[in-house]
């Protein structure tokens, strides 16, 4: 059948699957919103506030479903608004594909106005950009963007469509996407050096990256450990992936990790990093990192085998792949003496905080246990973000979205949005600083625009708090521009965009708080005051041994 271009980019996400898009309309992107307009029944558009906003509810709701999510902007500023939330998806290998449009193909490369090589700007920062010029090419164009989002280790793709080729017509027929296979690429001989390397230890750990949660592996990481009887670590993407309640696990590894993670992993004589990139802020000192254990990385992404630390084992493949295969190998083992040795530790270090005032660690602990543990939580960047990592249990993937690799302030509040259009039966809390909640607080207008039912916490130390911690233990206090304590009224700006607001400023107040937001079945903020100075503990110095971890009874 003949169609246009716009038909075409509306049939191809129909094939997709997709149901949602987020974005932003413009002239160059007129004919495809033209489109929308007509399928408006099969394909839900989400205006948000701003085109950042929208490719992070895109990747919000990429994180929380599983599929891909997908944004739209027009030419020219609108496209590049969309490359911070681009780059965070790239980075935490998230499946996104980003549509943009440009100016008509003869006024490419002419300076005109609102023209920006997009397709070019976005090649750091996509596994793909595309720009089509031809209506011909447009279909399988997309149909390959979708492919490449979601294969191996996903991440987001940029197709640019000029607005000409949303105009012409061609022949268009249907084609069904193909089932995804799982896959490994692994030797026999590397199989059986990695299962020789867990036989002969004594004092394994498993280090669990976010590659868990992509490949769908829960369930074999528990076998795993079970098999293995190991203790688990995890990274800020990996939340969920593991029970965060279950008696092998350790809490968070590196900076920000607990003390039993980071002298546990220092301890041990075998390291296995399960779908992890062995980031900077997990392994500190890359020399001192485990430096007496032998490693086995397991990874979908050979480009991450010896990237960042040298392993002495690995196995290339789908996690989930992986581990069936492997577990289906292994006997049953017992590291008594190691386990017992684990406990020690977390006796001895567990996670604390001053409980006599209200605090962000006391608000996600009341979140917890008022939601049950049941809620899905994103955040933004900073001192929350740590503390929502340290003192919220999460027992199931997809339960925790967080902007990892870039860290991206500004991130929370569209991808709550995101996740809650892609899961509505959830109950999703973005948990923001001040700091953080400035950047893009402009999309409580898209909740209360479509009656998202989220909750915003905002936690208000007047302060950026992570930055102010820095310049306190390593700056000798020399708060150079990190104090916020304006006249900013987040409660009045909040209901000025639409939302409901409440203010805490005393514990007791907390769960009267979240129970009152969760029974309004709308979109609310809640603002949690704390004091400036409050930091975030365990922490290790920048690029020193995870083992030098200290908190701050090591400071007094």
């Amino acid at each position: 059948m003949q169609l246009t271009g716009s038909e075409i980019v509306l049939e191809c996400l129909k094939e997709q699957g997709v149901d949602t898009v987020f974005g932003y309309p413009g002239g160059t992107i007129l004919n495809i919103y033209d489109e929308l307009y007509k399928h408006s029944d099969e394909i839900r558009h989400i205006l948000t506030s701003h085109e950042q906003g929208a490719a992070h509810a895109a990747d919000g709701y990429a994180r929380a479903t599983g599929r891909v999510g997908v944004c739209m902007a027009t030419s020219g500023p609108g496209a590049t608004n969309l490359v911070t939330g681009i780059a965070t998806a790239f980075m935490d290998s998230v499946p996104m594909v980003a549509i943009t449009a440009n100016v008509n193909l003869p006024m490419l490369g002419k300076d005109s106005f609102q023209e920006v090589d997009i397709a070019g700007v976005t090649i750091p920062i996509t596994k793909h950009s595309f720009i089509v010029k031809n209506v011909a090419d447009l279909a399988p164009t997309l149909r390959r963007a979708f492919d490449i989002a979601t294969s191996g280790r996903p991440g987001p793709v940029l197709v640019d469509i000029t607005k000409d080729v949303t105009a012409a017509t061609c022949e268009y027929t249907p084609v069904k996407p193909k089932e995804k296979e799982r896959s490994a690429s692994y030797s026999p001989e590397e199989m059986e050096r990695v299962l020789e390397y867990i036989r002969a230890a004594e004092k394994p750990y498993i280090y669990l990256g976010g590659g868990a949660i992509l490949s769908e592996a829960s369930a074999e990481v528990a076998e795993f450990a079970e098999l293995i009887d190991a203790p688990v670590c995890d990274t800020l993407m990996a939340k969920g992936a593991f029970d965060g309640t279950g008696p092998r696990y350790t809490g968070m590894i590196g900076m920000h990790g607990t003390k039993t993670s980071n002298l546990g992993v220092s301890q041990c004589d075998l390291l296995i990093a399960l779908g992890a990139r062995f980031s900077d802020r997990v392994i500190g000192n890359p020399h001192k990192f485990a430096e007496n254990a032998k490693i086995i990385h397991l990874d979908i992404d050979a480009a991450e085998i010896n990237k960042n630390i040298r392993v002495d084992a690995s196995l290339v493949g789908d996690l989930k792949v992986v581990l069936t295969e492997l577990n289906k190998r292994l006997e049953k083992m017992q590291h008594t003496e190691w386990m017992h040795t684990i406990q020690e530790l977390k006796e001895k270090y567990p996670l604390k905080y001053d409980g006599s005032r209200l605090s962000c660690p006391y608000v996600m602990e009341t979140i917890d246990k008022v939601t049950g543990g049941e809620a899905l939580i994103t955040t933004d960047v900073g001192q929350h973000q740590m503390w929502a990592a340290q003192y919220y249990h999460y027992t199931k993937p997809r339960t925790f979205l967080s902007s990892g690799g870039l860290g991206t302030m500004g991130y929370g509040l569209g991808a709550c949005i995101g996740a809650q259009v892609g899961q509505p039966d959830k109950l999703c809390i973005n948990i923001a600083g001040d700091g953080c909640f400035r950047m893009n607080m402009n999309e409580l207008a898209t909740a209360s625009r479509y009656n998202i039912p989220i909750i915003q916490v905002v936690i208000n130390n007047h302060v950026l708090g992570m930055v102010r911690q820095w310049q306190t233990l390593f700056y000798g206090k020399r708060y150079s521009q990190t104090v916020l304590n304006d006249k900013v009224d987040f409660c009045k700006v909040a209901e000025g965009l639409g939302c409901a607001a409440i203010r805490v400023t005393e514990k007791e107040e907390v769960a009267p708080a979240l129970e009152k937001a969760i029974a309004m079945k709308a979109p609310v903020l809640i603002e949690c005051v704390i004091p400036e100075d409050d930091k975030v503990f365990p922490m290790v110095p920048a690029g020193a041994p995870i083992a030098d971890v200290f908190d701050g009874d090591d400071l007094t």
